[in-house]
């Protein structure tokens, strides 16, 4: 059995934790100024009360983050003044460049490990995958908190910061891409055509994200959708909708001005672009 300690346990936190405890260890966490929600929470997990953040970081070792994002920082900090020397799991939705700071200057812990948390809160027929990347023999003793749960982990590889570059690669994707859906169904209504909008979506082809080899076709018709898009903002504030996107979505496209026609180049050289 292992002991771990879960610092504040949200919706995804007390899910992950109740799989721990399913698996056969400990979860500690304290409810001091804690609501009454996150105490529900918590009990409903299996997670034992602790008096103290002292005494529950003196009982355990692994402990494991999971707070909102602007949060990872202090929170590590403050597990990092009361001197853990276990296995410190940041499974924050964090940039790469802030998890290698509390890596490398915070030092919340004698190993920390980077994780990214994809899927639902895991439990009954739901499940999630749990990214890790550090050192393997850290990397290892968080994987065997979960064997045959709902969280499958997945080993990132040994360099931090490579498995919150997942989750913001992915999050890039998924949040702006339900952000364009809101807003061009706002457009769509504004001008009484949702339902045709709706249906022409239907009729398209969904794996965007899961197939990158398109992208070189994209890049070589991005000196006409960039000015398309300046139509589209343009659009949007005649309808009193936020162009912001719109227009940065033109600016992206700009960098691909030298891929004009060329839609066969190879995808790396394409991405490369980006980067310019």
């Amino acid at each position: 059995m292992t002991t771990l300690t879960l610092l504040h346990p949200g919706t995804m936190g007390a899910a992950i934790a109740a799989q721990a405890v399913a698996a056969g260890h400990e979860v500690l966490w304290v409810p001091e100024s804690r609501s009454e929600t996150t105490r529900s929470r918590a009990r409903k997990a299996g997670a034992v009360a602790c008096g103290s953040l002292a005494e529950a970081l003196a009982r355990s070792t692994v402990v494991l983050s999971v707070c909102p994002p602007q949060a990872a920082e202090d929170v590590a900090a403050t597990v990092a003044s009361h001197d853990f020397a276990g296995v410190y799991v940041d499974a924050n939705a964090v940039s790469p460049q802030r998890m290698q700071r509390i890596a490398e200057k915070i030092c919340p812990g004698s190993a920390i490990v980077d994780g990214a948390i994809f899927g639902p809160p895991p439990g009954d027929d739901r499940s999630a995958r749990l990214h890790l990347a550090g050192d393997p023999a850290a990397v290892a003793l968080v994987e065997a908190l979960f064997p045959g749960t709902s969280v499958h982990v997945r080993r990132t590889g040994d360099d931090i910061g490579s498995a919150s570059a997942l989750k913001m690669a992915f999050a890039s994707y998924q949040k702006a891409a339900r952000t364009l859906a809101g807003v061009a169904h706002a457009l769509a209504d504004a001008h009484g055509v949702g339902e045709q909008l709706t249906a022409e979506a239907e009729i398209m082809v969904s794996g965007i994200l899961s197939d990158p080899q398109y992208l070189p076709s994209v890049a070589a018709r991005a000196w006409r959708w960039a000015p398309e898009m300046e139509e589209v903002a343009d659009a949007l504030r005649g309808a009193g909708l936020p162009a912001d996107l719109a227009q940065a979505t033109a600016r992206v496209m700009g960098r691909w001005e030298q891929d004009k026609d060329k839609d066969h180049l190879p995808v790396a050289v394409t991405l490369s672009h980006l980067r310019g």
